[in-house]
């Protein structure tokens, strides 16, 4: 976690001069879980259960005025449930990492943008609990949870231009996390669809 932040420090120190925009995004989370065990389904269906989003970064031109690239570090929570009447189980995890993202301008006047948007993150556990019944265990550690997930998005974003000051907007998001360096038996990838809320400031 601190070679994470410390590179990214070292990004924004050098990138920051040529930023357009510094921006902060916060919004909704939904999350299923897709997992696959050696010992065979779960034997209640995994429901699908809100998390919280935030993410901060830059945002700078690529190439020309309608691309861009934008590089945040992220924090995201993928959380699910599921349950019997015999059984209950609930999953709450946090995930820190960085999102890279490239944008392309759909719309442009002079009061809305309108841009599509499609991303990689890159991100690790920070915190992780299981709970059955009364039960509460620590998930951090296991295979299927830990080490590097790979979260490739989609997503549009519309934009509303503040005076000269910045952008407030409103995006929409889908992706998949996975992690393809786990060599367990058990196998597990988070489902999820962003709603989010961001404010954006312009800082040429």
């Amino acid at each position: 976690m601190k070679k994470l932040l410390l590179i990214l420090i070292a990004f924004f120190a050098i990138s920051s001069s040529f930023a357009q925009e510094m921006y902060f995004q916060t919004g909704t989370n939904f999350t299923s879980f897709d997992f696959k065990s050696a010992a065979g389904p779960l034997s209640v269906p995994l429901q699908e259960k809100t998390g919280t989003t935030y993410e901060f970064g830059y945002k700078m031109p690529f190439r020309s005025s309608k691309f861009f690239y934008s590089i945040g570090l992220s924090l995201n929570e993928y959380n699910s449930i599921a349950g019997s009447v015999a059984s209950n189980y609930t999953w709450n995890t946090t995930y820190i990492g960085l999102q890279n993202t490239f944008s392309r301008s759909i719309i442009k006047s002079k009061k809305v943008h309108l841009d599509g948007t499609i991303g990689l993150g890159l991100s690790t556990i920070i915190y992780g609990k299981q709970q059955i019944n009364n039960l509460v265990v620590d998930i951090k550690k296991a295979d299927e949870f830990s080490g590097i997930f790979l979260t490739p998005t989609v997503g549009i974003q519309t934009k509303y231009k503040i005076k000269d000051i910045g952008f407030l907007s409103l995006g929409y998001t889908i992706s998949k996390a996975v992690n393809p360096f786990n060599t367990s038996q058990n196998k597990l990838s988070y489902n999820t669809k962003q709603l989010l809320f961001g404010i954006h400031f312009n800082v040429n």
